[in-house]
């Protein structure tokens, strides 16, 4: 039973715009009949006025619940709770399985403000936790950088189909066609023709800037020039304005993308955030196999880990539990991950993950001991079931150093358990 059963309630179901209420008094029924309200200053106002009216009718705070509508709710929703009144913020999977209950198919704003009014009044449910305005400004900081970087691979896939039809040949010569010495040549000389034109001085000066020796240079230009004379046969295109503009919307990118890095990078060190946090932050970047973005990406969408009672919970929240799917007898074996949790943190994690199974450049492995898990432990698993276990290691180990605030220690899980028995005899 939900703790508001004999209380006043007010469901709010909101629009870009505007938004509509309706209120039930204690008994269920309904005191108040929905009502619109516009998202400005004086719509604010006088929904704020028409809850304390309710409250003095009533001689009882009166909670307002509304649906978690991405980003439309949230004006409303932090000016109601700064102004003292009991708000939240509902999931939109509850809401949504809420509305069919009725054998007649209706669906407009009164009745979903209703809907929403009696899931908060009769309903136990769970609500979306009230974030930190710092820890949603830096939600969406990271949020913009992974959109920024989505965009920018988008480009990158234009440039390589391109130069497929503008310059066959091209992509044998740079391993990556978007990479900094690939880019100065395309900058000058996008045209097959306007290569071959050009002298071997000019050439040779800009895979110099490469830095991989004489050797590497001399057979790159060898490499450029003949897929330079191939392309002029191959290709039925001439026109190199679209692949200049896909340069230049690539540069674009990479511009507001170093910009935005270090703007998150200021806003970390500055006075805003608190201190427990960029702890948290410098104890998860401390973990092998994530970088820096990635450990404040995953601090933005967990937000306090004191949310978290278990390492599960917090796996639950990541959306990588298995869903169940059981009835009778019947209990299937073929469950997927539920994905129901953050989308963002599930992408992260998986680069985590295929970063911490792999070695560096100089061969030694980023995290020796999820490495060591994958390739003996995991051993003739399908590459995605592999990869789910890794990560909910990963998320363990997360959960662990967060909970205890201390930093990761590479540590053989044999050499662990046997710390863990002796500190549990100890202690018995």
């Amino acid at each position: 039973m939900s703790k508001f059963f004999n209380s006043p309630v007010i469901g709010v179901d909101v629009s870009a715009d505007f938004s509509v209420a309706t209120i039930l008094s204690p008994d269920g029924s309904v005191f108040k009949k929905a009502f619109k309200f516009n998202h400005d200053a004086q719509g604010f106002e006088f929904f704020l006025q028409t809850i304390k009216k309710a409250e003095e009718d009533f001689d009882t705070p009166t909670p307002v619940f509304m649906e978690a509508t991405g980003i439309y709710h949230l004006n409303l929703f932090y000016f109601l709770i700064n102004n003292g009144v009991q708000a939240f913020a509902i999931n939109p999977l509850i809401t949504h399985s809420s509305k069919n209950k009725g054998i007649r198919k209706l669906k407009n704003d009164k009745s979903d403000s209703f809907s929403i009014a009696t899931i908060g009044k009769f309903e136990s449910i769970k609500t979306c936790k009230v974030i930190d305005p710092t820890i949603y400004e830096l939600r969406a900081f990271c949020r913009e950088y992974h959109d920024l970087i989505a965009a920018r691979a988008n480009i990158k896939t234009q440039i390589s189909n391109t130069l497929r039809l503008y310059f066959p040949g091209y992509e044998k010569v740079f391993s990556d066609t978007t990479g900094t010495t690939s880019l100065a040549i395309l900058r000058l000389y996008p045209a097959p023709q306007s290569i071959i034109h050009t002298s071997s001085d000019l050439l040779k000066d800009l895979l110099k800037a490469a830095r991989k020796g004489k050797q590497w240079v001399d057979t790159a230009y060898n490499k450029l020039i003949t897929a330079s004379q191939n392309a002029l046969t191959l290709s039925f295109l001439s026109s190199t304005t679209k692949l200049t503009r896909l340069i230049e919307l690539y540069d674009f990118y990479s511009k507001q993308i170093n910009s935005l890095v270090l703007q998150i990078q200021d806003y970390i060190t500055s006075s805003a955030i608190p201190l427990k946090l960029k702890n948290s932050i410098t104890l998860v970047d401390g973990i092998p196999g994530i970088g820096f973005i990635s450990a404040v990406t995953l601090m933005a969408e967990i937000g306090d880990i004191n949310d978290f009672k278990k390492a599960k919970h917090l796996i639950a929240y990541f959306g990588i539990d298995p869903s169940v799917n059981q009835s009778g007898k019947f209990n299937s074996s073929k469950n997927k991950i539920s994905k129901r949790g953050s989308k963002i943190s599930r992408k992260i994690l998986y680069d985590i993950v295929l970063t911490s199974v792999r070695d560096k450049v100089n061969g030694q492995p980023y995290n020796p001991i999820l490495q060591q898990y994958f390739k003996e432990n995991l051993r003739g698993k399908a590459k995605k079931v592999a990869f789910l276990a890794v990560a909910n290691k990963l998320i363990k180990y997360i959960f662990s150093v967060l909970k205890n605030q201390r930093p990761y220690e590479l540590r053989d899980p044999k050499i662990h358990n046997q710390f863990y028995l002796e500190s549990t005899h100890r202690t018995a």
